[in-house]
């Protein structure tokens, strides 16, 4: 049976001499990516790693977080991806949810650790190691260079556990979604065959390789394909357009911010982007207004719209270049590929074109369930069926809009108002950067609607001038009553923190409620 390390062992047989890595001014073929991730894998077996272990990884991106990565599924061990930027409590939390045997970290995540490690958990088999030169640590590279580059003698299951996914905690704690190698190969796959990937494809990592979008979708869909991944340790939009002319990147995948911040570039028309095939985006809205623009400054790329959720795979719908064109609002029209979607009614039943509803997917890359959770496993899914907790329209033309999370949904006077149906449209005025629309309580109409908004350099915004703007384009009982400008806070994933919003909401109303009637 296929596992996630055998694909990477399969490449070094058909094609050894390809590059595969390339970080800074390190290169691989995947002759020597094979090679290492077999002595990497020896010595962490000799630290005590064994099958069904669970290894914090927790790292930014780069060549030694791909190593340690393939190194553990090659031992048959569980990769629980980090945010190497966590603060000490969320990563004890994460570490004693997960039961983590190991931690497996970049330098940059170094205080945190050593303040976990003060308090051993009662799992952990070794100290923690390091993705380089920290005093105090044994460092991963340096440790597996006195070990073979044979594979180590683990029999590896298709159905045995791979990975721990956590859910991004937008709305509480994070749940560790469970995958097996089927299930995580699977997302690979439908990727490859949905964004159009082709062998040999030079792909670009800038996202963050230790969430689900970027792992799973194009390290393993890269791998798949046998593709060139090309490494960046952080987003600058100079860095990334160096990327892309230098290295030809056929391949990207940006959250909407990253692709925002590339239009406003000043010398994005004067580069040599030919190479450049499919731009992917994902991981929270973009508005219409922003498609728009990439699609006039960049008319040659196939731009697709991914539009999953980590339970998933993650997995979901999405939009393709066509798609993206013909409707840039919508969030997708189909299924990715071997993947079930619906958009149901409280009952589960289809809604008819122009409902709204939940949307629920079915497939193969749906998690096996929460890790150590199965209250909530049961709550999610139900039949077979996932249930995103997404609410969604769906038209005639079979195009789905994602239209809020029912956490976010807002009701004032018994109306229901979708706060990314109102950020989409109130997104085009010329003084808004960033906006977001969430709620306050309101004594007599139960909730009230409250943008929050990050102005572009230079301009200023007003209550007034916004609901102005917006009341072309929405009813009046969706406009906002109040605004507040301060930046949003997001999460390492670009979605937009909106408990983070309505807890700090109290303090940072900069102007005072409309009086108009909902």
């Amino acid at each position: 049976m296929a596992t996630l390390a055998g694909v990477l062992a399969t490449n070094a047989g058909r094609c050894p001499d390809r590059a595969a890595l390339v970080y800074s001014d390190r290169r691989y073929n995947y002759r020597d990516v094979d090679a290492a991730v077999n002595r990497t894998a020896h010595a962490l077996a000799a630290a005590g790693l064994g099958k069904g272990d669970r290894m914090v990884l927790m790292s930014p991106n780069s060549d030694a977080f791909y190593v340690a990565l393939y190194a553990a599924w090659r031992l048959g061990a569980v990769v629980v991806p980090v945010n190497p930027a966590a603060p000490a409590a969320e990563l004890q939390y994460l570490l004693d949810d997960s039961q983590a045997a190991l931690v497996v970290f970049g330098t940059a995540a170094v205080d945190a650790v050593g303040k976990c490690a003060k308090a051993p958990s009662p799992w952990w088999v070794s100290p923690p190691i390091a993705l380089g030169r920290v005093e105090g640590y044994p460092e991963l590279a340096v440790l597996a260079r006195a070990h073979p580059d044979t594979a180590p003698p683990v029999d590896v299951a298709e159905t045995d556990d791979a990975a721990i996914l956590y859910t991004s905690g937008t709305t509480g704690r994070p749940k560790g979604a469970l995958f097996d190698h089927h299930r995580v190969l699977w997302v690979g796959i439908n990727c490859a065959l949905g964004f159009g990937m082709r062998d040999g494809d030079r792909v670009l990592h800038v996202a963050p390789m230790y969430h689900g979008a970027d792992l799973a979708m194009l390290v393993v869909g890269g791998t798949q394909i046998g593709a060139t991944h090309v490494i960046l340790p952080a987003f600058t939009p100079d860095a990334v357009l160096d990327a892309l002319e230098q290295h030809k990147i056929a391949v990207f995948f940006g959250v909407p911010t990253m692709y925002q911040l590339l239009l406003r570039h000043p010398r994005l028309a004067a580069r040599d982007l030919a190479a450049w095939r499919v731009g992917i985006f994902g991981a929270a809205p973009m508005p219409a207004s922003a498609v728009q623009a990439a699609l006039e400054a960049l008319p040659n790329l196939e731009l697709i719209q991914a539009c999953g959720q980590t339970e998933g795979g993650p997995g979901g719908i999405y939009a393709t270049a066509e798609e993206v064109r013909a409707r840039p609002e919508a969030s997708g029209r189909s299924a990715i590929f071997n993947t079930e979607a619906r958009v149901v009614d409280h009952d589960g039943n289809n809604v008819v074109a122009g409902g709204t509803g939940e949307l629920i997917i079915r497939g193969e890359t749906v998690m096996k369930g929460y890790w150590r959770n199965p209250e909530a496993t049961a709550d999610t899914i139900r039949d077979g069926w996932l249930h995103t907790g997404d609410i969604a329209t769906i038209d005639a033309d079979g195009y789905i809009t994602l239209v809020d999370r029912m956490k976010d949904m807002i009701i004032a006077g018994g109306r229901n108002i979708y706060s990314v149906e109102v950020e989409n449209a109130l997104a085009a005025h010329p003084a808004v950067a960033e906006i977001a629309i969430v709620s306050r309580k309101h004594p007599d109409y139960g909730e009230t609607v409250v943008a929050v908004v990050n102005p572009r350099p230079g301009q200023t915004i007003t209550l007034d001038a916004l609901r102005e703007f917006g009341a072309e384009r929405l009813s009046a009982y969706k406009l906002p009553r109040e605004l507040v400008v301060r930046d949003i806070p997001r999460n390492p994933s670009g979605k937009v923190l909106k408990h983070v919003l309505r807890a700090d909401l109290e303090m940072t109303v900069n102007s005072p409620p409309v009086t108009a009637k909902v």
